[in-house]
């Protein structure tokens, strides 16, 4: 680029003329050049990518998977924990009610005095030893082993709800262990107590003794 020089009389010639033009030419594209570079950063700052505010919690970059509130998980968890404690209640129900129907319970005491009782009022001094024997006792174990089936038949089908239940009210969340185990008591505990209770009533197993 040309220098200025001003000759003695201060008159600018046209050499001097034509170097202010270049300058003028030069400075015309510089502010262009700055123009352009604002308006790149205002375009910046306009869709986010010049703040310093992360993209998302995670850094994925989608802000759309980002669980800002948590409101979701902690649905998600107190479903799963009631869920889980129905479950339980029922697995230890399942297993109690087993075990009842195997030692036997207060209904089944009262139900085989009131048999015996009733069988005694039903007969006299003149009747067979076989009917007293059957309405003194043959009535009142039926009654005993009624009453257990009821309760083994009960502990099995609340055992067996248990340990379907993922399947049909929560798919895909698994159970705790000690849930299915106590549950599978249950219904091991009913499945023995039932047969044992219609081994009973039908005199197959401990059946009244023979009077002939």
């Amino acid at each position: 680029m040309g220098t200025k020089t001003v000759d003695e009389t201060g008159v600018k010639t046209d050499e001097h003329k034509t170097d202010e033009a270049a300058e003028a030419a030069e400075a015309a594209e510089t502010p262009g050049s700055t123009e352009t570079a604002e308006v790149t950063e205002a375009a910046g700052t306009a869709d986010g990518t010049g703040t310093d505010t992360p993209d998302t919690l995670d850094g994925t970059g989608t802000p759309e998977d980002v669980d800002v509130t948590g409101k979701t998980d902690g649905a998600d968890a107190a479903e799963a924990g009631s869920t889980g404690v129905g479950q339980g209640a029922g697995a230890v129900v399942s297993a109690g009610l087993g075990i009842v129907s195997l030692t036997g319970s207060w209904v089944g005491t009262v139900a085989s005095a009131r048999e015996s009782l009733m069988g005694q009022l039903q007969t006299s001094s003149s009747s067979n030893v076989g009917t007293l024997i059957e309405k003194g006792y043959g009535n009142a174990w039926q009654a005993t082993a009624m009453w257990g089936g009821v309760f083994a038949l009960v502990a099995l089908i609340v055992g067996v709800v248990v340990l379907a239940r993922p399947a049909f009210g929560a798919p895909g969340r698994p159970q705790a262990p000690w849930i299915k185990s106590v549950a599978w008591a249950g219904v091991a505990l009913g499945v023995i107590g039932l047969l044992l209770a219609v081994l009973k009533y039908t005199d197959v197993l401990l059946g009244l003794p023979s009077t002939g």
